[in-house]
């Protein structure tokens, strides 16, 4: 008998958390762009179906990059129109107005700009400094704005910096005051090479709180390098936060510090919500069969514990073969 018909895992509320948390799934991008190898245009599509299958209501589906940034998502004019009639949010990635112009040519209704609250990340990855990052997004967001597009803002190297080290909480608050004051409906808080621990989560909120940042407008984006990201987003339920990124099947990893373990696990984090009482409208068991499926794909297995425990426990009654 597995640990559904079991009853497993008992749901036992605890006092000050949120009713419901709105996954924002991301192994369709973050996680597959991580990947040494391309996963085929068709895979892709069949995955982010299954995804919108289980229950998610936002999956993130690609990135408008230049094709020779990212190979892995150089097929994001062939994949969108393939999953855009799907009923589920699906956000993609644009770096600048030109990415803009081809996602809004191909109906996107929810875009991404990502930034970062270090100089030296973002010149690694933007080739920019905070400043000029931030201008170059400015007519990005006014655009999608002035299209009633909503706008997420990603914040990378929230919580610790691979050049810089330690991050002050001043300094994130002032980035995320910078992308809230543009016109992003939504901030993500990256913690991008899994560094966070709780007290670390609870102290950005508090000062995020200060600054007049709604906890409304946040949502939260943990690594799982030292095992910590379940204990850091259980601190962010506890501040308010609702929206939680994670990545189906622990998909993804960090390219800046080679032993992390990737994003939090989309069935490790329902699991814990289920134990908590939260509900989440995802069918955990389509869950662990599609993340079964892509990892077939992909030739290994996944590194969500709880996609192996109930895998190995036989309670995926919805893999299809």
């Amino acid at each position: 008998m597995n640990a559904s018909e079991l009853g497993l895992p008992m749901a036992v509320p605890a006092e000050g958390l949120p009713s419901r948390v709105r996954i924002h799934e991301v192994g369709a991008r973050d996680g597959l762009q991580n990947e040494r190898a391309t996963v085929p245009t068709a895979v892709k599509a069949e995955f982010i179906r299954r995804l919108a299958g289980t229950g998610l209501t936002t999956i993130e589906a690609t990135s408008f990059v230049r094709p020779e940034w990212v190979p892995q998502l150089a097929d994001a004019e062939e994949l969108f129109p393939a999953v855009a009639g799907l009923p589920v949010a699906l956000p993609v990635l644009v770096p600048n107005e030109r990415g803009l112009d081809r996602a809004l040519a191909l109906g996107a209704r929810r875009v991404a700009v990502f930034a970062s609250a270090t100089e030296s990340f973002a010149k690694a990855n933007l080739n920019r400094t905070v400043d000029e990052a931030l201008a170059m997004f400015a007519p990005v967001v006014a655009r999608a704005k002035d299209a009633d597009v909503h706008v997420r803002g990603y914040l990378s190297m929230c919580f610790g910096d691979p050049w810089e080290g330690a991050v002050p909480v001043p300094q994130v608050v002032e980035v995320c005051r910078a992308l809230l004051d543009m016109g992003c409906d939504e901030l993500s808080l990256g913690d991008t090479i899994g560094v966070a621990t709780p007290g670390h989560v609870s102290a950005l909120l508090t000062a995020l709180a200060g600054a007049g940042v709604p906890v409304s407008v946040l949502g939260v984006h943990f690594h799982d390098t030292y095992g910590q990201a379940l204990s850091n987003t259980l601190v962010a339920l506890q501040h308010g936060v609702t929206t939680v990124d994670s990545s189906a099947g622990g998909l993804g990893g960090c390219p800046y510090a080679k032993s992390a373990t990737g994003n939090l696990a989309t069935e490790d984090l329902v699991w814990m919500l289920r134990g908590l009482g939260i509900d989440t409208g995802v069918d955990l068991g389509r869950l662990v069969a599609t993340s079964v499926w892509m990892a077939a794909h992909l030739g290994r297995t996944s590194p969500s514990r709880t996609v192996r425990a109930l895998a190995h426990a036989g309670s995926d009654s919805h893999e299809e073969q």
